[in-house]
């Protein structure tokens, strides 16, 4: 026992109501008459028609009640309590009865919180009620139906009375005609036997097509039995083309390995010629990239020729038809502008440079001579580059030599 459970447990009493003043001291010694007490309350809070009876004077009694106590919690409440700690009626059965009243204690706290939701609850409440019973809802609703059309009939049914109590009245009058009797009875006879008469001859036919049936089933389990018996000896028995059909199984097993293995190397084969046509492909398109841009920088090479080869032409004039000039000095000048002009590319043809002014002597001649074949070496060279880079680049070689920059117009240095 405990201070805290004993206080609980108190204050847990004065909530529910109890009528006695339970002190904190009432436990220190064994009070059975407290304890049976308590117990008989809290039974009638929980179960108001309950029916426990409330004597312990002998030892019997007592021992009864605590049983009946005990089984009632446990059916009613699920509550399972310890009877040796009740009947000793001390702290430890203040534990038993805390069970019992924390219960009551916690559903008065949850009833007293939801008092404000109690239409709510009512209506839910009814609303299950009629799910669980859906069926009883049917079968009245179905009665009711029933009973409104038997009632127009009958409704119907009484008014008719009026005409058919003349009938009864008048067919009760008359006396009875012991002969349309007796036919009408023999009538009544002859078609129950004529009913009989059919029933026995289904029952006959009944009887014959079961014998059919069984003679049926007899021949289908003789045919059965002969047709495994001819399954085993056919399983039994080996083919005469079973060997043949081996030989041929054996056959085809090695053409399909070879049919595979053709058929990998081909595949294998086409996959290197794929590779092969791609890479020279790529090589193509790297040849093809190169010579365009090999033709572009000659095309600007050319054209910066072009531009410098006219200034140089004019230089040349300037200085040949200076006064006073000898013949040495234009031999030195015009050798100078063969060894500083540069040949275009891909012009074919020697260069002569000279003056308007004639010269009788025959260092002239000689002068005039040496200019030529210096022209021829360097043209004889230039030819070679180009025969060489022709050689480099085939498919742009036709391309090339037919690109030939005209001459330029200068006929006062055309010898």
């Amino acid at each position: 026992m405990s201070f805290r459970d004993l206080r609980n447990f108190t204050e847990m009493m004065r909530a529910l109501g109890y009528p006695r003043l339970i002190s904190m001291e009432n436990f220190h010694t064994p009070n059975f008459m407290l304890v049976s007490e308590v117990l008989l309350w809290l039974v009638k809070r929980y179960e108001p028609q309950s029916d426990i009876p409330g004597d312990v004077d002998t030892e019997q009694d007592r021992v009864f009640f605590i049983k009946a106590v005990a089984q009632f919690m446990a059916t009613k409440a699920h509550i399972k309590l310890n009877t040796k700690k009740l009947y000793q009626a001390d702290g430890h059965a203040v534990k038993e009865l805390l069970k019992v009243t924390s219960v009551l204690y916690g559903a008065m706290n949850t009833q007293g919180g939801e008092c404000a939701h109690l239409p709510e609850e009512d209506s839910t409440k009814f609303k299950f009620d009629l799910g669980s019973k859906i069926a009883d809802l049917k079968a009245a609703r179905q009665l009711a139906s029933e009973i409104t059309s038997k009632g127009a009939v009958l409704y119907d049914l009484l008014g008719k009375e009026v005409e058919l109590r003349e009938a009864r009245t008048e067919s009760l009058g008359r006396p009875l005609e012991i002969n349309e009797a007796e036919k009408v009875m023999k009538i009544a006879i002859n078609s129950v036997l004529e009913e009989v008469q059919k029933t026995k001859d289904m029952l006959n036919n009944v009887a014959l097509d079961e014998a059919s049936l069984e003679a049926k089933i007899e021949k289908r389990k003789v045919e059965l039995e002969r047709s495994q018996k001819r399954l085993q000896t056919l399983q039994s028995v080996r083919p005469a083309f079973m060997d043949e059909y081996e030989k041929i199984e054996e056959q085809l097993q090695k053409q399909y390995s070879t049919y595979l293995e053709k058929f990998r190397n081909l595949t294998y084969m086409e996959q290197l010629l794929d590779d092969h046509r791609r890479t020279e492909q790529e090589m193509f398109e790297e040849a093809a990239n190169m010579l365009r841009l090999i033709q572009n920088r000659l095309k600007e090479e050319e054209q910066h020729l072009l531009k410098s080869g006219a200034g140089n032409d004019d230089s040349d004039i300037e200085i040949q038809e200076d006064e006073g000039s000898d013949s040495e000095g234009d031999l030195q000048i015009t050798r100078h502008h063969i060894t500083t002009e540069p040949l275009l590319p891909g012009r074919i043809g020697t260069r002569i440079v000279g003056s308007m002014q004639g010269g009788d002597t025959e260092e002239d001649d000689d002068s005039g001579d040496s200019e030529i074949d210096l022209d021829e070496d360097e043209d004889e060279e230039e030819e070679d580059d180009l025969e060489d880079d022709s050689m480099e680049i085939s498919p742009g070689k036709s391309s090339l030599r037919a690109r030939k920059p005209e001459p330029l117009v200068q006929s006062d240095n055309d010898f």
